[in-house]
């Protein structure tokens, strides 16, 4: 089980988000709340949870009119969660920092986006308009803080538009190109 996203503040508010991976299925996770009481939306499903700290990593649950107990311990990096007999194994993980690691954009049905993670110059365009591509094959060479961080394809496609070039800054968030 892994989870990717990031956290944002809202006044006194906290809402995070980041996808968990459970048995094969990705779901997206939606927290928001603050004072011990939070809306968590797994999927489309949505529970409020009031969640109080026992201490020594323990934590007392009120979810909907059901009560339980969790210890929460860390682990190799992951955030391990003891409830009722089942353990999980959670890791967040700063979403800029999943992009990276991932090397990929965002897979659209039937295509992929890819979109700079973070302000960088762009080093290297690797494909051309029309060109094939397979996941795995090499897209954009990105130089970020000092590093240069290569993108790949994550599905297979033909290029249809490349919207940068050799030299190029780019700020988070802005298109690099196009596979359908």
């Amino acid at each position: 089980m892994g989870t990717r996203g990031t956290a944002r503040s809202f006044g006194s508010e906290t809402a995070v988000k980041f996808e968990a991976q459970f048995d094969g299925d990705v779901i997206p996770v939606d927290v928001t709340g603050s004072g011990g009481r939070y809306r968590v939306a797994l999927g489309e499903e949505v529970l409020h949870v009031d969640g109080r700290p026992t201490g020594g990593g323990g934590w007392s649950l009120l979810v909907g009119q059901a009560s339980t107990a969790a210890d929460v311990t860390e682990e190799d990096g992951c955030f391990v969660v003891h409830v009722e007999g089942e353990a999980y194994a959670i890791r967040v993980e700063e979403e800029t920092r999943y992009i990276i690691r991932t090397r990929g954009g965002a897979a659209a049905a039937g295509g992929q986006v890819l979109k700079a993670p973070m302000p960088g110059r762009v080093v290297l365009v690797e494909v051309a308009v029309g060109q094939l591509v397979k996941p795995g094959d090499g897209l954009v060479i990105l130089e970020a803080m000092k590093m240069e961080n290569e993108f790949k394809a994550s599905v297979t496609g033909t290029v249809k538009g490349i919207r940068v070039e050799a030299g190029q800054a780019v700020n988070p968030g802005d298109v690099l190109l196009v596979i359908e």
